[in-house]
């Protein structure tokens, strides 16, 4: 690997059109955070997770990729998105809360307050990191990463948001009211948006463990 003095990998053709619609993505996703055309994010957002969803859906069919190292080499420092994420809130707002579970298969699972502006960022975080490993020539820890991601947290993250994102067009297209999201948004209420944080961060932690940037692989 281009890692500790190797030779970059040169992609195979799925390698490039994963990374080619991973890179498409983060990029339309940042040009619609801009707010300058506020009228579409909604309809632009939904086109681009759903075909985000299509690329990802070959990365969970695909038989599990092996990289050749044991430990992931350092792709730099982590992604901030928090300025993504407050454009995206602010672009999106009154919107922007949903409701969701974090996993349908849990019987009897609390629907709790989500915001697509989170899951929006926390995919573009993910997303990046993977970048990086690519564009650096490591391209089999690129496409682990991203299917590993993909797995354990933005495929659950992105396919969450695009429901709500569906359900926002769907409410527009049919003339349908959203009167009951006046219940949903807890932003205004710092006990509660504590209390989310920590609740869904409990969850987080119970189904996913510790994810460092340096992980052994068995």
């Amino acid at each position: 690997m281009a890692a500790g003095g190797g030779v970059p990998q040169e992609p195979d053709e799925f390698a490039v059109q994963i990374a080619d619609q991973v890179e498409s993505f983060v990029l339309s996703v940042r040009e619609v955070a801009k707010g300058d055309d506020p009228d579409s994010a909604v309809p632009y957002l939904l086109l681009e997770v759903s075909q985000l969803l299509l690329a990802s859906g070959r990365l969970g069919a695909h038989e599990d990729i092996v990289p050749d190292e044991r430990y992931e080499p350092d792709a730099g420092p982590e992604p901030d998105e928090d300025d993504l994420r407050q454009r995206l809130a602010s672009l999106l707002e009154p919107i922007d809360v949903y409701s969701e579970v974090f996993d349908p298969y849990v019987p009897r699972s609390t629907p709790v307050a989500c915001r697509i502006s989170d899951d929006l960022a926390d995919v573009v975080a993910d997303l990046t990191h993977g970048i990086a490993h690519f564009r650096a020539g490591r391209v089999s820890e690129a496409l682990w990463w991203w299917q590993f991601s993909y797995l354990s947290n933005w495929g659950a993250t992105a396919s969450a948001s695009l429901r709500a994102l569906q359900s926002l067009v769907a409410h527009v297209r049919l003339d349908s009211p959203l009167d009951e999201l006046d219940g949903l948004d807890t932003g205004n209420d710092e006990d509660d948006e504590e209390q989310l944080a920590r609740e869904a961060g409990e969850v987080m932690e119970a189904e996913l463990g510790t994810m460092g940037l340096r992980r052994r692989r068995s």
